[in-house]
């Protein structure tokens, strides 16, 4: 009996001394998670850059500056984005040629616009879109005939269609990078006078950056 009880007191003191070895569990809290990236809500923004169109035989190339409003929607866990925007631009695009002395004939789009749907598709913070609607140009046109100038304008109306990537770097923030296609219209310019001269279709290729601010992101 004495040595059933030496023995059972010796067992329970090598599971104690082993117990004691043993190291400390770790305890660690799961990690926190953001929430994915969403594009739904309305947004302001500024954009920039360059243009060129070839119609007509007119070399017209130039800068312009102007702004965005839009509205996009990202539905819960999908990565497709559905919007709305509208942009317009000053600018500088046009051209002056001709004969010195006898005539002189130059065009230059002074603004212009559009109305468009987007379709993109999300990777998180980063949106490949591509967008089409209605564009609008605002032209001028001037030409000189032995030193007396004549001037019209005209609103041009067409489509415009393009693609381009934009990366939200913050809550609010991102920043965009674009193609755009336009045609517009031809228009019937100095029809008050003698005679009229006809444009033509319009077509112009922009390439533009932009910085937008989205109201409500999340």
């Amino acid at each position: 009996m004495k040595l059933k009880l030496i023995a059972l007191g010796l067992l329970a003191t090598t599971s104690i001394a082993s117990a004691a070895d043993l190291p400390t569990r770790t305890y660690t809290k799961a990690p926190i998670v953001s929430p994915a990236y969403n594009w739904t809500g309305f947004y302001i923004g500024a954009m920039g850059g360059y243009g060129w169109s070839d119609s007509q035989g007119m070399d017209l190339k130039g800068g312009f500056a102007g702004g965005t409003l839009g509205y996009n929607w990202q539905g819960v866990g999908s990565p497709w984005v559905f919007g709305i925007e509208a942009e317009g631009a000053w600018s500088d695009i046009g051209q002056t040629a001709g004969v010195v002395g006898l005539l002189t004939v130059g065009t230059k789009i002074e603004g212009f616009g559009s109305v468009s749907g987007r379709i993109g598709y999300a990777f998180d913070n980063v949106l490949v879109y591509g967008k089409g609607g209605v564009g609008f140009a605002s032209n001028e046109v001037n030409v000189a005939v032995l030193g007396v100038n004549f001037n019209d304008s005209k609103t041009h109306v067409g489509y415009s269609v393009g693609a381009g990537v934009e990366v939200g770097f913050a809550r609010n923030w991102s920043v965009k990078a674009e193609y755009l296609y336009a045609g517009y219209g031809s228009e019937d310019y100095f029809v008050s006078t003698a005679g009229f001269l006809r444009s033509g279709d319009i077509e112009v290729q922009t390439v533009k950056v932009g910085l937008n601010y989205r109201f409500g992101a999340y």
